[in-house]
């Protein structure tokens, strides 16, 4: 394998970004959905089996009008799945942006070796997680506008940490240096995978609806595992292209700080 060329400095191109997080996903199939499998698709399969029977009696109390304590019930549930989904969704994109970096470098990135990068980083990230959740939804619930470039600003928070160990504030403004002049095509590069996930996501539950049970939610597991997964190797694809087209950085370069 060799080294991945991403090219020339000055400009962030979306098609490239592309080309390389399907090549990084293609040459690491097992590699990445393992991963994502891990952090997003087994979560995601074990929260929805707990919260479906209070979903269930939610539905059934509506009727007789007896549904506070079943809905209660359910917020509990969701609350706690939520935070855990949350969680492994830092672990899982942390693992993807060393396996990514590697990859990229001309190597074969391991598992166990991008879980102890996440597992190491497990808590600066999260407050990254937290710190950009508040920052943006805040923003978000003043205008829109606002809290999208936001988010935009601090989209390669994660990669920054992992990869130059510049801490939870060091990080998120590093990245809004990054990002800085290429906001508008961040945007449109999330938008087109974020429409393109919800396609996939619409048309395999309608299909998968009709045999319901647990067929039905591990199908919503396979697509959320494979949603987070180009999700999170798309934004470290992304930092790299941005390091390089900005100050001309090597993927040598990158990966130096792991040697």
């Amino acid at each position: 394998m060799t080294t991945a060329t991403l090219g020339r400095p000055g400009r962030f191109e979306i098609g490239r970004v592309f080309n390389n997080t399907f090549g990084v996903i293609g040459r690491n199939i097992g590699l990445c959905i393992g991963l994502a499998a891990l952090f997003s698709g087994l979560p995601a399969l074990i929260i929805r089996v707990l919260t479906q029977p209070q979903i269930n009696a939610v539905v059934q109390e509506a009727p007789n009008g007896n549904v506070n304590a079943a809905f209660q019930s359910f917020s509990y549930v969701s609350v706690i799945g939520g935070l855990i989904a949350f969680v492994c969704g830092l672990l899982l994109q942390s693992a993807l942006v060393r396996a990514t970096i590697e990859d990229l470098n001309g190597k074969r990135p391991s598992f166990g070796d991008c879980i102890q990068i996440a597992i190491r980083f497990l808590l600066p990230t999260l407050g990254i997680g937290l710190l950009v959740a508040l920052g943006a939804g805040l923003a978000t619930l003043a205008l829109i506008v606002p809290g999208v470039i936001l988010w935009l600003g601090w989209s390669m928070s994660v990669p920054v940490l992992i990869q130059e160990r510049q801490g939870v504030f060091g990080s998120m403004s590093r990245s809004r240096v990054l990002t800085k002049g290429s906001r508008w095509s961040l945007f449109g590069l999330f938008l087109i995978l974020i429409i393109i996930a919800m396609i996939v996501q619409w048309g395999m539950l309608l299909f998968l609806v009709m045999f319901g049970g647990i067929i039905a939610e591990i199908g919503a597991a396979l697509v959320q595992t494979i949603v987070s997964m180009v999700l999170s190797i798309a934004t470290a694809v992304s930092y790299v292209e941005l390091r390089q087209a900005k100050e001309g950085t090597s993927i040598d370069e990158l990966a130096e700080i792991f040697s």
